[in-house]
């Protein structure tokens, strides 16, 4: 049997005709930046998040350069950043000039905890971004408190977790910005790149909004050195689209995990934790294995796709050579021992018992 580690077929395929009349619709409308579906997107998905704003952007890292951008993040400004997350959310940090600090995560939800936090704020730290990777929030009280004592900036970068709770509140709403990405693979996926800045805060919204289109509220008037990064109306339409349809892809993901942590039964395997007063929408089944390459290629000598997140740690990339970021352990255990496992809507019963079966025979 072939398992692709992940499709979209099934979900495309439920709402195609939806969205080739979304398609025609704006097509033939003619209007492709800044209009309706754009403007309804953020109003929805800004009531669907539980916050006041929302501005569609380019791209999940432009959403996170713009958020650190209106928090007047600069040069020899300091931002804590989680040791093994993806790429992106550092590169934000080194586009405004600033220094990422990397902290080792808990090893068991592979999130920010207050361990270590506190030990790395320096007279120069201006925020903490906290990834809620994989799927789940991190403990965001005891972060959120951390970052009140010392008048720091938090962003949530919620690439990962679009519809996961802590403490019955969607991610996204704790900090001062919440950042998502719309890439196509997300939970919440476009058909080409996109993302979205969401806040309660009016005067952070109005700057994010500004600096997105040019430094310009106001045409040819531009208050803010800005960039170009902009939600356009096919996306925002596309997105309207599945936004309907979040909360059943959700349930269904949960479904294929549950299944998976109730029935993996091999001593090799260390399966994901779930923390305490939190969903997992699971936009990657993280497994850890001793073995890793050597269980993936016999996962894929049976068929089954699987990929790695991630196999080389910020610190250890050639981009941050010259940075001298600590290789720190707990990030490097990570890279070195994590598969991710193929989880996706539309997955069949047969196929994820397939799965199951293989990996108990490791």
């Amino acid at each position: 049997m072939k398992v692709p580690f992940s499709t979209m077929e099934i979900m495309h395929k439920e709402i195609r005709t939806e969205m080739l009349e979304k398609f025609t619709k704006v097509y033939d409308k003619g209007w492709y930046i800044g209009g309706e579906e754009c403007t309804k997107f953020e109003e929805e998905y800004a009531k669907y998040i539980g916050t006041k704003y929302c501005i569609g952007v380019g791209n999940g890292l432009d959403a996170l350069r713009l958020a650190l951008l209106s928090l007047d993040i600069r040069e020899n400004d300091e931002v804590i950043v989680p040791s093994n997350t993806y790429i992106a959310t550092a590169l934000a940090v080194s586009y405004t000039g600033a220094k990422p600090v990397l902290v080792d995560p808990d090893i068991n939800t592979y999130n920010l905890s207050e361990t270590g936090i506190e030990e790395a704020i320096t007279k120069n730290t201006k925020a903490i971004i906290i990834v809620n990777l994989y799927g789940q929030s991190a403990d965001m009280d005891e972060i959120i408190k951390i970052a009140k004592k010392h008048k720091l900036y938090v962003i949530e970068d919620c690439a990962q977790s679009h519809n996961s709770l802590y403490k019955g509140k969607k991610t996204g709403t704790f900090g001062d910005i919440g950042c998502f990405s719309f890439y196509p693979g997300k939970n919440l996926g476009a058909l080409g790149d996109g993302g979205a800045v969401v806040t309660n805060n009016k005067k952070l919204a109005d700057k994010i909004r500004a600096i997105s289109n040019y430094g310009s509220l106001e045409k040819y008037k531009h208050i803010y050195k800005g960039i170009n990064s902009r939600l356009d109306e096919l996306q925002a339409g596309f997105l309207r689209i599945k936004l309907k349809n979040l909360d059943k892809y959700t349930k269904e993901r949960q479904r294929i995990a549950e299944k998976y942590l109730k029935k993996i039964n091999n001593p090799k395997i260390i399966l994901p934790t779930i923390g305490n007063d939190r969903t997992h929408v699971w936009h990657i089944f993280a497994i850890r294995c001793k073995t890793r390459n050597k269980l993936q290629e016999y996962l894929k000598e049976h068929g089954i796709g699987t990929n790695i997140h991630y196999p080389i740690s910020i610190a250890k990339q050639k981009a941050y050579k010259d940075d001298n970021l600590n290789d720190l352990p707990i990030a490097k255990k990570i890279a070195d021992e994590e598969l991710s496992l193929p989880l996706y809507y539309g997955m069949t019963d047969k196929e994820i018992d397939y799965v199951i079966d293989i990996i108990n025979k490791y």
